[in-house]
């Protein structure tokens, strides 16, 4: 009987264990195909206060928002273009970024900065190596409204650099593109479901954004 109960356990682990340990033939990435997408997720009304918000516009220049390049983010440019001009009649601070090698001239006649708009030049992180995090802070902005070129850079990585810095984020999806529609369907959903960013992101768009 005592020899029986050492061996209950030791029974009850293994059949754990051959159940977690998968076999050599298959991975958890076998189960990929059969995977379906989740519903896009909700977008939300907000309402933001413009002496303590900025808006980023980020990499809305002639070498990645194209008809060859990334055609999808000529798309965003009437939505781009409204909410830059609402910001602007509420003197929201506009903050651009610019790619490497490039000129704040390039950025696209339709959202072009004025001259006392700040920016940085940076890769998809623009609070890398730049002085956005400085110029906001000496702003007294508390939250960003996070628009660009590229969902899966430039958005989703300094939007992500954003709430690790504290401050609050929105993300107007219809205002940042990606090659691809999934692309910008993950990068939504990463947004609402991401440790920590879930609960500093707020996904809307143009439309429902009231200053």
């Amino acid at each position: 009987m005592l020899r029986l109960r050492h061996l209950l356990p030791l029974a009850a682990l293994a059949a754990v264990l051959s159940y977690a340990v998968p076999s050599s033939a298959e991975t958890i990435i076998d189960e990929w195909d059969s995977v379906k997408a989740p519903p896009a997720p909700v977008l939300k009304e907000v309402t933001v206060n413009p002496a303590t918000t900025a808006l980023l516009v980020l990499d809305f220049v002639k070498q990645v928002c194209n008809e060859k390049v990334r055609p999808r983010c000529l798309a965003t440019l009437p939505a781009a273009k409204k909410l830059l001009a609402d910001a602007r009649a509420k003197d929201v601070l506009v903050v651009y970024s610019i790619v490497g090698g490039g000129t704040i001239g390039d950025t696209l006649p339709d959202v072009a900065p004025t001259s006392k708009d700040p920016y940085v030049q940076a890769g998809p992180d623009k609070f890398l190596n730049t002085d956005l995090e400085k110029i906001l802070k000496d702003h007294g902005i508390k939250t960003v409204i996070v628009t660009g070129a590229d969902s899966a850079g430039a958005v989703l990585h300094t939007a992500d650099a954003a709430v690790f810095r504290g401050f609050n984020v929105v993300v107007p999806v219809d205002t940042s593109s990606s090659a691809y529609v999934f692309t910008e369907k993950y990068v939504a959903y990463h947004f609402t479901t991401a440790p920590r960013l879930a609960a500093g992101v707020t996904l809307t768009r143009v439309s429902m954004i009231k200053f």
